[in-house]
């Protein structure tokens, strides 16, 4: 039985995460977050004081990392397991996710674990979304969709989530921040963000969280019977 992939691509703070995995809930898919696992590196490089800037330091300490997903029934979020600890909530730190951005820039990280997601494909309907999910991870991929929004409105959207969550913030530097990862995560010489030719876009600008998901949804339908 041949599984479906649907890839989704599209800068930070454009709600990949969250239409993502509930695009997968309606569908009845396994929705696999690459950033998380990202961020699952960054954190343990950060415990090991190892900066995300030194490529060599950091691929020396990823065999000593046993990251994995697994899945909460109770919640139905993947939770993000390093050596044996639930990080799921340590990652979404706002400097856990300016670490994460230039730790995905290393080509042995990539390398390390393009495998992990690559096999999560091949065994399950999966929606997985990050940053070169349709132009590198699964190339292949029955549905490519790549999500944007304009800086302001992405600015917008994480100020409001780090609030929620009880994290201090400050619009102006979540703003500064966004645009600093677009402008890393664009010219980055590895996996560069970039939209794959048949991907359809999705600018989620001026919609809401129903109708992202509704334009979301379509594209899947539309591309899985291709």
């Amino acid at each position: 039985m041949k599984h479906i992939s649907v890839a989704i691509d599209g800068p930070s703070g454009a709600g990949k995460s969250t239409l993502a995995r509930r695009a997968a809930a309606e569908m009845g898919y396994l929705y696999v977050d690459t950033g998380a696992i990202y961020r699952t590196v960054a954190l343990g490089a950060l415990r090991r004081g190892v900066a995300p800037t030194d490529a060599e330091a950091v691929e020396s300490i990823l065999s000593d990392l046993d990251i994995r997903l697994a899945y909460n029934p109770e919640d139905g979020l993947q939770h993000m397991h390093l050596n044996g600890e639930d990080v799921t909530e340590e990652i979404r730190l706002h400097e856990i996710s300016q670490h994460a951005s230039k730790i995905s820039a290393i080509p042995g990280v990539r390398a390390f674990l393009l495998e992990l997601q690559r096999d999560l494909a091949r065994n399950h309907d999966v929606v997985m979304d990050g940053r070169d999910i349709g132009t590198v991870v699964l190339p292949q991929a029955q549905v490519k969709i790549f999500l944007t929004a304009s800086a302001q409105a992405r600015a917008q959207r994480r100020f409001l989530e780090l609030q929620q969550r009880g994290q201090q913030a400050d619009f102006d530097t979540v703003l500064r921040d966004i645009v600093l990862r677009d402008e890393q995560d664009s010219n980055r010489p590895i996996a560069p963000l970039r939209r794959a030719e048949d991907a359809v876009l999705v600018d989620t600008t001026h919609l809401d969280l129903e109708q992202s998901l509704q334009a979301i949804l379509t594209a899947i339908r539309g591309g899985d019977r291709e």
